[in-house]
């Protein structure tokens, strides 16, 4: 018989115990208290897809730079190498998720680039998904 193990946080045991803040920051209390590990490697994620590389002092190799890719004509080899490009970023940056669906959808009139992706977390199989829109204003 099989077993299917799964390796829970200490601080998941601990709900009153913050692990980290939501992104975006809210305008009333700015700092939103994330109190599970899979909420705040989400926010972990995102943080990181956000930032530009050079964009984090101290690390200059921080960050995705997504929003580069805006100015760049949205094809279909653009959108196969932006998927090949987030797989390869995320799995070295966090070791621990395995991404199990990637969808891009590019929309070059608006200048608008939907990023879909759904994940399992290694240690817990926990999954969770992430929608981001990205666009050009």
């Amino acid at each position: 018989m099989a077993y299917n193990l799964r390796k829970i946080s200490p601080i998941d045991f601990k709900p009153s115990t913050g692990v980290g803040v939501k992104l975006p920051f809210a305008a009333e209390n700015v700092f939103s208290t994330v109190y599970t590990t899979k909420e705040q490697l989400k926010y972990n994620i995102l943080n990181y897809m956000l930032t530009d590389l050079g964009e984090r002092p101290m690390n200059p190799n921080f960050g995705m730079g997504l929003r580069s890719r805006l100015f760049e004509s949205i094809t279909q080899s653009t959108v196969e190498d932006m998927k090949q490009s987030i797989q390869t970023q995320i799995e070295n940056a966090f070791p621990n998720v395995q991404i199990t669906q990637l969808n891009i959808i590019g929309q070059p009139d608006r200048s608008t680039i939907n990023i879909q992706f759904s994940y399992t977390i290694k240690s817990s199989k926990e999954t969770d998904g992430i929608l981001l829109k990205i666009q050009n204003i």
